[in-house]
């Protein structure tokens, strides 16, 4: 059940996300779904074998690299999910940290509630 809720909370955080970014664009709630739990899946298991790979350049970025990898792995999201379409890199960017930012919150409220 706690899955099924953080599921739809992600794409919730996903959807507007693209009423926030421009060059977000998201056909409907179902589309949003569908690319929260391609970006849990890309970040699960993508995610940390770029993170390790990358150690040396986030070292010297002090971790703000991170912030590159994941807008990039958002792009990849958006690149295979029909009807998730992101314009180019910056609105990948800013729409990973809004994601997050909107994702975080929600499931910082969601996990309030459930106490």
């Amino acid at each position: 059940m706690g899955l099924i809720v953080k599921l739809l909370l992600n794409g919730l955080a996903v959807f507007l996300a693209a009423q926030l970014v421009p060059g977000i664009e998201v056909k409907g709630f179902g589309t949003a779904l569908l690319a929260a739990l391609i970006l849990g899946i890309v970040n699960t298991f993508i995610r940390p074998v770029l993170v390790f790979f990358t150690l040396p350049i986030s070292f010297l970025t002090l971790g703000l690299f991170i912030l590159v990898i994941n807008a990039l792995l958002f792009w990849l999201v958006g690149a295979l999910v029909s009807g998730f379409e992101i314009s180019g890199f910056l609105s990948a960017f800013f729409g990973a940290i809004i994601v997050s930012i909107i994702s975080w919150v929600l499931n910082g409220i969601w996990e309030g509630v459930r106490k």
